[in-house]
Protein backbone atom coordinates (compact mmCIF):
# COMPACT_ATOMS: atom_id res chain seq x y z
CA UNK A 1 0.00 0.00 0.00
CA UNK A 2 1.51 3.75 -1.16
CA UNK A 3 2.03 5.90 2.21
CA UNK A 4 -0.33 8.06 0.41
CA UNK A 5 -2.81 5.53 0.62
CA UNK A 6 -2.11 5.29 4.46
CA UNK A 7 -2.58 9.09 5.06
CA UNK A 8 -6.01 9.02 3.85
CA UNK A 9 -6.91 6.08 5.36
CA UNK A 10 -5.69 8.07 8.62
CA UNK A 11 -7.82 10.80 7.22
CA UNK A 12 -10.87 8.47 7.51
CA UNK A 13 -10.01 7.54 10.97
CA UNK A 14 -9.92 10.74 12.26
CA UNK A 15 -13.57 11.33 10.74
CA UNK A 16 -14.75 8.59 12.54
CA UNK A 17 -13.63 9.47 15.49
CA UNK A 18 -14.88 12.58 15.32
CA UNK A 19 -18.19 11.76 14.76
CA UNK A 20 -18.38 9.04 17.22
CA UNK A 21 -17.08 11.66 20.05
CA UNK A 22 -19.85 14.08 19.11
CA UNK A 23 -22.47 11.33 18.96
CA UNK A 24 -21.43 10.21 22.64
CA UNK A 25 -22.61 13.66 24.09
CA UNK A 26 -26.10 12.32 23.66
CA UNK A 27 -25.51 8.62 25.11
CA UNK A 28 -26.62 7.42 28.09
CA UNK A 29 -23.48 7.12 30.57
CA UNK A 30 -23.35 3.11 30.10
CA UNK A 31 -23.08 3.50 26.34
CA UNK A 32 -20.24 5.76 26.57
CA UNK A 33 -18.69 3.77 28.71
CA UNK A 34 -18.99 1.08 26.36
CA UNK A 35 -17.83 3.06 23.66
CA UNK A 36 -14.49 3.79 25.54
CA UNK A 37 -13.81 0.55 27.06
CA UNK A 38 -14.28 -0.82 22.90
CA UNK A 39 -11.71 3.08 21.92
CA UNK A 40 -9.47 1.60 24.78
CA UNK A 41 -9.11 -1.94 23.69
CA UNK A 42 -8.73 -0.81 20.04
CA UNK A 43 -6.17 1.79 20.92
CA UNK A 44 -4.29 -0.89 22.94
CA UNK A 45 -3.99 -3.78 20.19
CA UNK A 46 -3.13 -0.83 17.25
CA UNK A 47 -0.92 0.38 19.74
CA UNK A 48 0.90 -3.04 20.51
CA UNK A 49 0.49 -3.80 16.26
CA UNK A 50 2.69 -0.59 15.90
CA UNK A 51 5.02 -1.41 18.55
CA UNK A 52 6.02 -4.85 17.30
CA UNK A 53 6.28 -3.37 13.46
CA UNK A 54 8.71 -0.90 15.03
CA UNK A 55 10.64 -3.58 16.89
CA UNK A 56 10.48 -5.64 13.19
CA UNK A 57 12.24 -2.35 12.04
CA UNK A 58 13.95 -0.86 14.86
CA UNK A 59 17.48 -0.44 12.73
CA UNK A 60 16.09 1.47 9.71
CA UNK A 61 13.51 3.75 12.10
CA UNK A 62 15.17 7.03 12.86
CA UNK A 63 16.26 7.36 16.38
CA UNK A 64 13.36 10.76 16.69
CA UNK A 65 10.56 8.22 15.84
CA UNK A 66 11.88 5.89 18.39
CA UNK A 67 12.20 8.47 20.89
CA UNK A 68 8.55 10.11 20.05
CA UNK A 69 6.85 6.48 20.04
CA UNK A 70 8.25 6.12 24.15
CA UNK A 71 7.36 9.63 24.68
CA UNK A 72 3.91 8.38 23.24
CA UNK A 73 3.73 4.73 25.27
CA UNK A 74 4.92 6.75 28.52
CA UNK A 75 1.98 9.46 28.20
CA UNK A 76 -0.91 7.12 27.19
CA UNK A 77 0.52 4.98 30.15
CA UNK A 78 0.11 7.33 32.57
CA UNK A 79 -3.26 9.05 30.98
CA UNK A 80 -4.60 5.28 31.82
CA UNK A 81 -3.28 4.58 35.05
CA UNK A 82 -4.53 7.91 36.22
CA UNK A 83 -8.13 7.39 34.28
CA UNK A 84 -8.26 3.60 36.24
CA UNK A 85 -7.05 5.04 39.29
CA UNK A 86 -9.37 8.27 39.02
CA UNK A 87 -12.69 6.02 38.24
CA UNK A 88 -13.19 4.99 41.91
CA UNK A 89 -14.00 8.46 43.19
CA UNK A 90 -17.18 9.53 43.50
CA UNK A 91 -17.12 12.86 45.34
CA UNK A 92 -18.95 15.13 42.74
CA UNK A 93 -16.21 17.51 43.22
CA UNK A 94 -13.42 14.90 42.49
CA UNK A 95 -15.53 13.40 40.03
CA UNK A 96 -15.36 17.66 38.28
CA UNK A 97 -11.79 18.02 38.58
CA UNK A 98 -11.49 14.47 37.15
CA UNK A 99 -13.47 15.38 34.25
CA UNK A 100 -11.66 18.23 34.12
CA UNK A 101 -8.74 16.36 33.70
CA UNK A 102 -9.95 14.24 31.29
CA UNK A 103 -10.78 16.93 29.13
CA UNK A 104 -7.35 18.93 29.34
CA UNK A 105 -5.79 15.19 28.51
CA UNK A 106 -8.04 14.84 25.51
CA UNK A 107 -7.01 17.94 24.54
CA UNK A 108 -3.15 17.19 24.36
CA UNK A 109 -4.33 13.80 23.05
CA UNK A 110 -5.53 15.62 19.82
CA UNK A 111 -3.09 18.20 19.41
CA UNK A 112 -0.73 15.23 19.71
CA UNK A 113 -2.40 13.47 16.90
CA UNK A 114 -2.46 16.61 15.03
CA UNK A 115 1.39 16.88 15.12
CA UNK A 116 1.69 13.12 14.40
CA UNK A 117 -0.43 13.48 11.30
CA UNK A 118 1.51 16.90 10.09
CA UNK A 119 4.61 14.64 10.94
CA UNK A 120 2.83 11.56 8.63
CA UNK A 121 2.52 14.26 6.16
CA UNK A 122 6.04 14.87 6.05
CA UNK A 123 6.98 11.49 6.31
CA UNK A 124 4.73 10.61 2.87
CA UNK A 125 5.44 13.43 1.03
CA UNK A 126 9.58 12.60 2.00
CA UNK A 127 9.19 9.07 0.78
CA UNK A 128 7.42 10.11 -2.34
CA UNK A 129 9.98 12.49 -2.94
CA UNK A 130 12.97 9.59 -2.71
CA UNK A 131 11.42 7.36 -4.72
CA UNK A 132 11.04 9.47 -7.66
CA UNK A 133 15.20 10.78 -6.97
CA UNK A 134 15.58 7.03 -7.18
CA UNK A 135 13.39 5.85 -10.58
CA UNK A 136 15.37 9.24 -11.97
CA UNK A 137 18.66 8.03 -10.77
CA UNK A 138 17.98 4.40 -12.10
CA UNK A 139 16.87 6.16 -15.32
CA UNK A 140 20.09 7.15 -16.21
Amino acid sequence: MAASDDLHKLADKAKEAEKRAAAAGAKAKEDVQREVDSARASAEAHGKELRKAADSKKERLSTQRSALEASWNEHIAKIREDADHKKAEHDAKRAQKRADHAEEEAEYAVEFASAAIEEAEYAVLDAILARKEAEELSAV
